[in-house]
């Protein structure tokens, strides 16, 4: 899986692929991750990427040309979708997640100030996808989340892929509650059901435990 990431603050996405799985994820060649700032293809003198909005408001409006121009550097691949980090974008959730991580390569177009000039959605057209409602700086938290949920799904990533079908809304339940050592710590034990070496039971348990998680907290997910 290739990210190309376009953004003002490269360093932000690159710090934090430093760390961590996504960190594995690069050394094992599961994904790699390329950041292109718009500002390298700005021809104003001072690299300007933003200006005043027509009509009057408040804010600034990023620039067409740095944008269309930054994302039509890259060199066109099969299999590809292009990503628009906006508040108003349909929301994420494991079920697009899974769509994105079907495809090759992801480009990640990260905004700020007060938005993306129209045109560039005219032109690029693409998907446009939310992390919640509400706004955030820009859009590189947002294009950090996806690249962290997909690469959960690419082979390699992690040290066992079950590990992501068993994570929350992967069968569209809340996880059971995990326990690891000390079998009891303040007075709190871990359950018998686990320490017996049933695997039938404890996945029964595992199930149940999911079920009445889920509707406690999200009685929507069972609708």
């Amino acid at each position: 899986m290739k990210f190309d990431i376009i953004t003002l603050f490269p360093e932000m996405i690159q710090t934090y692929c430093s760390f961590s799985i996504l960190k594995r994820a690069v050394e094992v060649s599961a994904i790699t991750v390329n950041t292109i700032n718009p500002r390298d293809f700005s021809l104003d003198k001072h690299k300007k990427v933003d200006d005043t909005p027509y009509g009057g408001g408040a804010g600034m409006v990023l620039m067409p040309q740095p944008y269309v121009d930054a994302y039509e550097s890259l060199e066109h691949m099969p299999n590809s979708i292009t990503v628009m980090l906006t508040p108003q974008g349909e929301p994420l959730n494991e079920k697009i997640v899974n769509e994105l991580a079907q495809y090759d390569r992801i480009i990640l177009l990260c905004g700020h100030y007060e938005g993306f000039d129209e045109r560039i959605r005219e032109i690029i057209k693409p998907r446009e996808i939310s992390i919640g409602d509400f706004v955030l700086t820009g859009g590189e938290l947002p294009a950090l989340c996806i690249m962290d949920a997909v690469s959960r799904k690419i082979k390699g990533t992690l040290g066992k892929i079950e590990s992501a079908d068993q994570d929350s809304f992967s069968c569209g339940l809340l996880e059971y509650p995990h326990y690891t050592k000390p079998r009891e710590y303040r007075g709190l034990n871990v359950p018998e059901v686990l320490l017996n070496g049933n695997h039938k039971e404890i996945e029964e348990f595992r199930r149940q435990e999911s079920l009445q998680r889920t509707k406690q907290r999200r009685p929507d997910l069972l609708n």
